[in-house]
């Protein structure tokens, strides 16, 4: 449903000014190229639900714009559906449905159901087709208590429900999200992602993501894109990320009193197999790595210091993962 093929990006941008160039550099208008995204390719099926990131200027921004027919890329093609957004941008338009989290396609001052009756009027949908659909739109987004609501006086996640009705409204196949869960609380995001969910599941919208919130695609992605620098770093399942990171797993233990805890904290510390992440009261967090060390292995050894009151394992939360992944990342929005 989405293909790129070895796409390249590159924007003419103001040359840095020389500290000593004296007044005539200040003058000058120099200007050199930037590529902004190198060689991207990647294929995504009907019905995936697939997670796009990167840290900050890695040229997601820049690849969904060209996926959208928004930029044109320098070189290289892009399909949707099998049609080049480019060429065809009113035909590309009609099967995909774009979600930018900063940004609204809401008329401010406008009831939320005016906004749907002039985006129908943009699609050329007749009034019983977008009735139709505001209907099921509502069954699926809950939108019934705010439709007469002007947008300005809705809550960021109404809007955010409402933005993404307005996205599917013209019954798209594909749906690029950017940031839809950006600034929304804990309760918001949930409904958010359940939402987005459903529509996977029960309408077969292909979906693609971009997010900084690790959340996100760890709840609702099946496969993950990575892209640094411009250039894709890794595609695949979430599960070969965390095996080309070589995330460790965690267990934490909690004994029966406070004195085998700090023994088998002190013991932990200088030990080879499990290293230290937290002691809290009578419970001890220590990650190993299950490729090198077997869990039960690790559990005898702790068992060691006292009795065990409970012992489980988890994997490391994918925030790490990312950190590890690119370190120069600044920010990961929880």
């Amino acid at each position: 449903m989405i293909e790129a093929s070895h796409l390249y990006k590159t924007f003419r941008v103001r040359a840095p000014k020389q500290p000593n160039g004296g007044i005539r550099s200040f003058l000058r208008l120099d200007s050199i190229d930037k590529e902004a995204v190198r060689d991207v390719s990647f294929s995504i099926n009907k019905g995936e639900f697939t997670g796009f990131i990167g840290p900050n200027g890695a040229g997601k921004s820049t690849t969904i714009k060209m996926l959208s027919g928004i930029l044109h890329p320098t070189s290289g093609e892009v399909r949707l559906g099998g049609i080049n957004p480019h060429r065809k941008r009113k035909e590309a338009a009609r099967s995909l449905g774009v979600l930018f989290g900063q940004r609204s396609q809401l008329w401010w001052d406008l009831p939320l159901k005016d906004s749907f009756e002039v985006l129908g009027a943009m699609y050329r949908m007749e009034e019983r087709q977008r009735h139709k659909r505001v209907a099921e739109l509502n069954d699926l987004l809950h939108l019934g208590e705010f439709l007469d609501t002007p947008v300005r006086k809705l809550s960021l996640g109404q809007r955010m429900r409402g933005d993404l009705a307005a996205a599917l409204l013209h019954e798209p196949s594909i749906l690029i999200l950017d940031e839809p869960t950006i600034g929304l609380d804990a309760s918001a995001k949930r409904d958010i992602r359940s939402l987005l969910r459903s529509i996977n599941k029960e309408l077969g919208t292909t979906i693609m993501l971009t997010t900084h919130d690790m959340d996100d695609i760890e709840q609702l992605c099946s496969r993950v894109i990575v892209i640094t620098e411009g250039s894709l770093h890794y595609d695949g399942p979430l599960e070969g990320l965390r095996s080309k990171i070589g995330m460790p797993a965690l267990i934490e233990v909690t004994y029966r009193t406070l004195e085998q805890a700090e023994k088998a904290w002190t013991h932990v510390q200088s030990s080879s197999s499990a290293d230290g992440k937290q002691l809290q009261e009578r419970t001890i967090t220590v990650e190993c790595s299950l490729e090198q060390y077997r869990f039960m292995d690790i559990l005898r050894e702790l068992e060691a210091f006292g009795e065990l009151e409970d012992a489980r394992m988890r994997e490391a939360d994918f925030d790490e993962a990312v950190h590890l992944l690119y370190p120069d990342l600044k920010q990961i929005k929880a």
